[in-house]
């Protein structure tokens, strides 16, 4: 099925936005960004000027009376990544509405492979830290950056099966929306009912407005950001307004026509400002650990880092692997003809890279700028190359596999515009 681009800007903007918005929309340019927002952290951080680095994460702005005298990092954590759990919301429900989580049969799989690969690496975890201080960052590990893993897959597998990336993209979905779930439910200390229930204005209006097809950003955008600020108050965090606000979009068209539903038309509006403004920036003031004077020796040593690092790298692939074999084993569902259990490894491996919101369960579940803070940024970052390298090992070898099948599919030597290869076939199944 081929989907309408909606049109992104009105009459009269400028033809260099919408490049650029387009360019932003490409996995590979998101992942990229995110990639040198951590690296320019990483270096500032443990530059002569890292003072600078966190005097500029700590600046404070907002209005005190609304208590949203927020420090910059606390605001691309909790306001600008809202944005990008608005576009996962979105993304969420037209899986759930339009997607491969439609169908049961299709879906069974992937979502199994992503609750196991959030089980085992949080029991890792535990283990590691049981009865320690570390013991309430259990779930660091079980979360999986779609940006980024999709953008390394996009990077690696110009001949991978596509079945292989609706795998990913599905359990990455699922992984998501069990995220959103243990922060709303486990990261949030103390719950005011009265900010917590008034969301439900604001959100319910902003419902009503978008199923009767409501586009208009002057009546949307004060009610979503009315939402967040009350969800804000009242302890939750803020990032789960993004998610409500876009489980409330409709995916389906009314009627039949061209064009694409309103849920398809934000998305596509929204996602070059999550993935090329917010999510970067997040990356930025999330990254920026200084591991000069000993601090990397000490994290290493720290069940912190090593839990995290356990988790993503050998718990997500055991979770996913195990998860996937037992499916198979109890059901009727099956991978794709065309996936191997050696795809199935390398995907395995590259949902251990967790970067975005296990760097955000880390602050929800320490504190920013405490030691143990430190060492979770060490542990998501060391796992999450270390995952994207193996991955790569992997996948590249399945690449190339996969490539020398597709050109042996293209052999015609007597010109019948049959392949070989399926002339083959139909001769053994004769015979």
């Amino acid at each position: 099925m081929t989907r309408s681009t909606p049109r992104l800007f009105a009459r009269g903007s400028w033809p260099e936005t919408a490049r650029i918005a387009d360019i932003l929309r490409r996995e590979t340019v998101g992942g990229v960004l995110l990639v040198v927002a951590a690296a320019l952290a990483l270096l500032w951080a443990n530059s002569p000027w890292r003072e600078a680095y966190t005097a500029l994460s700590e600046t404070r702005i907002g209005p005190v009376s609304l208590h949203l005298d927020l420090t910059l990092a606390t605001w691309a954590a909790d306001g600008l990544l809202a944005i990008f759990f608005f576009v996962a919301g979105l993304e969420l429900k037209r899986e759930f509405v339009a997607g491969d989580l439609r169908e049961p049969s299709r879906a069974l799989l992937p979502v199994a492979a992503a609750v196991g690969g959030m089980i085992a690496p949080a029991l890792i975890y535990a283990a590691i830290n049981l009865g320690g201080p570390g013991a309430a960052g259990w779930a660091i590990p079980t979360a999986t950056d779609i940006a980024f893993a999709l953008s390394v897959l996009a990077l690696i597998g110009s001949c991978l099966p596509d079945a292989l990336r609706t795998f990913l993209l599905t359990l990455a979905v699922v992984d998501d929306l069990l995220a959103i779930t243990i922060i709303a439910l486990f990261y949030t200390d103390q719950l005011a009912f009265v900010p917590l229930l008034l969301a439900l204005l604001p959100l319910g209006a902003f419902t009503i407005l978008v199923q009767r097809r409501v586009r208009s950003w002057w009546l949307l955008l004060p009610l979503a950001a009315l939402t967040w600020v009350l969800v804000h108050e009242s302890g939750v965090h803020a990032t789960v307004a993004g998610v409500l606000l876009g489980f409330a979009v409709p995916v389906v068209r009314r009627r039949e026509g061209p064009g694409p539903g309103l849920a398809e038309h934000f998305e596509h509006r929204w996602r070059p400002l999550s993935a090329g403004v917010a999510v970067p920036i997040f990356a930025f003031f999330a990254s920026g650990v200084t591991v000069v004077g000993g601090g990397l020796g000490a994290a290493f040593t720290d069940s912190i880092t090593i839990g995290i690092i356990a988790g993503l790298v050998a718990g997500k692939t055991v979770g996913i692997m195990g998860a996937t074999w037992l499916v198979q084993r109890l059901t009727r569902a099956r991978l794709a003809d065309e996936l191997a259990w050696s795809d199935v490894l390398g995907l395995s491996l590259l949902s251990g890279i967790g970067f975005t919101v296990s760097l955000l369960i880390g602050e929800l579940a320490f504190g920013t700028g405490s030691g143990a803070d430190d060492h979770v940024k060490i542990g998501v970052l060391t796992a999450s190359l270390l995952a994207a390298v193996l991955a790569t090992v992997v996948l590249r070898h399945r690449n190339g596999v996969h490539r020398r099948i597709h050109e042996r599919e293209r052999v015609d030597t007597d010109h019948d515009n049959v392949p070989d290869v399926y002339e083959d076939d139909t001769r053994e199944r004769d015979a």
